[in-house]
């Protein structure tokens, strides 16, 4: 878990129920409870305000940081993706997104191309990406997240369920994505039982990298429904064994980034709006 992500994951999880803002030395002490050098926590923060994640002012001796306003959209793009629920019904729609960038913009089109991912996309071809459901309001605002893209909107479906499943199978990666799956109920099962035995900094610990972990599968994952899921899919067992961890860890995690910072968290670090 690198640095830089451990500190949006503090502010995702606790910190922005704190008017978003911390003293860097408890973020430097929240930090070191999971492994980080408190010298790399201050050049990691340095960093991250000279690249506009942070403002900061001065009280005293202390340095305070405050999310800006960009991350803090993107902490809530982010944790709505993460936490929306599991799909299962489907009108059998597809969004459609189409998009044409001229040949040298090779940044911007993979800056477009994650984007998609993240927002649920899966890639048909180069330049065409599907996901079920009318996602038309996120799809969108790319128009105007990358104006140098020519970027094309569209409502489909096809024959069949068969047809269907067959754009799924083309669009992701289904029999890599299903076994990481697995592999992560299977190594976060026994964290789910021993939740009780955990507090303190441990269960900061725990549920900062179940978080760590489990965040790379809206990537790769647009919520399936479960007309289009191959036989033993195993994604939406993923999806509750981690919102039920995450939220049997919240109660003593959340206990521990207060007594740190001296300050009480909002109900949201404990249960998720769209839970």
């Amino acid at each position: 878990m690198k640095p830089r992500a451990l500190i949006l994951d503090m502010f995702g999880d606790y910190l922005r129920y704190v008017d978003s803002e911390v003293r860097a030395s408890d973020l430097v002490t929240l930090l070191a409870a999971l492994g980080v050098e408190p010298a790399t926590t201050r050049v990691t923060l340095s960093r991250l305000r000279q690249e506009g994640w942070f403002t900061t002012r001065r009280v005293g001796r202390e340095t305070i940081y405050r999310l800006s306003d960009e991350l803090l959209v993107v902490l809530d793009e982010g944790r709505s993706r993460i936490f929306e629920p599991y799909a299962d019904e489907w009108d059998g729609a597809w969004t459609q997104v189409i998009f044409q960038l001229d040949e040298s913009d090779r940044s911007v089109r993979e800056q477009l191309k994650k984007r998609l991912s993240w927002l649920g996309f899966g890639s048909l071809t180069m330049s065409t990406w599907l996901t079920p459901g009318d996602q038309r309001v996120r799809a969108h605002r790319l128009r105007g997240e990358f104006p140098s893209a020519t970027v094309d909107v569209l409502l489909a479906r096809s024959d069949s369920v068969d047809g269907d499943r067959s754009l799924a199978d083309r669009c992701w990666d289904l029999v890599a994505l299903n076994a990481d799956y697995e592999r992560f109920i299977v190594e976060h099962a026994v964290l789910g039982d021993s939740v009780a035995e955990l507090d303190g900094a441990a269960a900061l610990a725990a549920r900062t990298e179940l978080v760590s972990t489990y965040r790379h599968f809206p990537f790769r994952d647009p919520s399936l429904p479960l007309a289009l899921r191959p036989a033993g899919w195993r994604g939406a067992h993923a999806h509750g064994l981690f919102l039920a961890t995450h939220g049997a860890l919240a109660p003593a995690a959340t206990e521990y980034v207060e007594s740190v910072i001296g300050a009480p968290i909002g109900n949201g670090a404990l249960v998720p709006e769209n839970v």
